[in-house]
């Protein structure tokens, strides 16, 4: 079992070097694929021993070797947690068709995570193709269906759109369009917890940065960060969760 989680582990570190080329190409409209993995500083080709996961980054203690630039931390923070997302997921669903659709989304989610959270954009050209991709799944996933994901995404959209609509530019329309695949993954009713997380996470941080003076009260705080983590938290204790809160609020009746 070690082994194999480790195989997992790996594995995902290196899909995470990929997503890494996904956030720092796509928003400026580039290819994913050419030209090969380079310093952004010096354009120096890397090597083939200077793209292993995590482990390159360690050994050339966060810079480039030919130029000496720093490589942003994000990469191998990327390639740790996408390590750590693999056998997690796994551990959760085993060897079931939820697995790879789980995979496929953690991914979706980590790349939106970091891209609103660096650079607070949440692009059409990732929302619009995995809305899709989220109804044609969802049959695919037990206990969900088209319906039920419709629904979910229905729901979420119109949550996030009356604030959008009263506070003009406290939150953004792709913070909108966000919520809608949240609630097209997760489905009714288990996108209420998804939302409830990412509003509780979100009020937690926003106010630590406030009285810490991080951030002043007209700074943008991107909340697609915890849209994606409601989300994530939500396609694996999700069920969990709804259950407590039923058991919960039957025993206080």
């Amino acid at each position: 079992m070690l082994w194999w989680l480790l195989i997992l582990f790996l594995t995902g570190a290196s899909v995470g070097s990929f997503l890494n080329v996904v956030i720092d190409r796509l928003p400026r409209g580039q290819s994913l694929f050419t030209p090969p993995s380079h310093c952004d500083a010096c354009g120096q080709r890397l090597r083939p021993w200077e793209l292993v996961p995590i482990l390159s980054y360690l050994w050339l203690r966060g810079r480039c070797r030919h130029c000496q630039a720093a490589l942003p931390w994000r990469m191998v923070a990327v390639e740790a947690a996408n390590g750590l997302l693999f056998p997690l997921l796994w551990l959760m669903y085993g060897p079931r068709l939820q697995l790879p659709i789980a995979l496929v989304y953690s991914d979706l989610f980590l790349v939106i995570f970091v891209m609103d959270l660096e650079q607070q954009l949440i692009l059409n050209r990732i929302v619009y193709p995995s809305l899709a991709l989220a109804i044609l799944l969802s049959p695919l996933w037990p206990g969900l269906g088209p319906v039920r994901s419709a629904a979910g995404g229905i729901s979420f959209f119109v949550i996030m759109l009356v604030p959008f609509l009263i506070y003009r530019g406290g939150m953004g329309a792709g913070d909108v369009k966000l919520a809608a695949l949240v609630g097209l993954v997760t489905g009714f009713p288990l996108v209420l917890v998804a939302a409830f997380v990412s509003f509780i996470l979100g009020g937690l941080v926003a106010a630590f940065l406030l009285l810490t003076r991080l951030r002043g009260r007209r700074e943008a705080i991107p909340f697609g960060p915890f849209l994606t983590l409601g989300a994530m938290f939500t396609l694996v204790w999700g069920e969990a969760a709804l259950q407590w809160y039923q058991r919960a609020i039957l025993g206080l009746m």
